[in-house]
């Protein structure tokens, strides 16, 4: 995902050209057709209207697209390994995993590879203030969705980590 930067105002972000951009946009959401359409739509006036076609812009991608997104994250509880901006904010979002106990780790590992059994894809949750048996209940919760159901729930999970990335890159979160 490329080498850590450090957070970008928004007129900075405006101003970056436009491969750039796309390439912090997708430190924020692995989804090649949302960061370009996102930094296709600069300049933005405000942090509330950049996060308003953001998330425009994400769900108006094909589930190709999601699914590109959801691959670059890794499972909760395990630690995601590089000094990129993306790897750093997946350790402090999936903090709340770091001081649990190693029943709780083995049961979320358990549920992991049972969701992705059942549905292909990695477990994604809003894993920000969460802690790992909150994040447990979710997954377990969520086994019992409909696989299509459970794709826009992912959907919106992901939608909720891209708002938070996206106030970081900007220095604001």
């Amino acid at each position: 995902m490329g080498h850590r930067r450090g957070a970008v105002d928004l007129d900075g972000l405006n101003a970056l050209p436009a491969a750039e951009a796309e390439a912090a946009l997708l430190e924020c959401c692995a989804s090649p057709g949302w960061a370009a359409e996102v930094a296709a739509g600069r300049p933005y006036g405000s942090v509330e209207r950049l996060l308003m076609s953001a998330e425009d812009a994400w769900w108006a991608q094909h589930p190709d697209e999601w699914l590109q997104a959801f691959a670059a994250h890794p499972r909760i509880g395990e630690r995601r390994e590089g000094d990129d901006r993306h790897s750093a904010w997946s350790r402090t979002e999936q903090s709340g995993a770091a001081g649990a106990g190693q029943a709780t780790l083995d049961a979320l590992a358990a549920c992991n590879a049972t969701y992705e059994e059942r549905f292909g894809r990695v477990y994604l949750v809003f894993a920000s203030g969460k802690t790992a048996d909150e994040m447990l209940a979710l997954c377990r919760e969520r086994l019992g969705n409909d696989p299509t159901d459970e794709l826009i729930v992912a959907a919106g999970e992901q939608a909720r980590i891209t708002a938070l990335r996206l106030r970081r890159l900007v220095g604001i979160g």
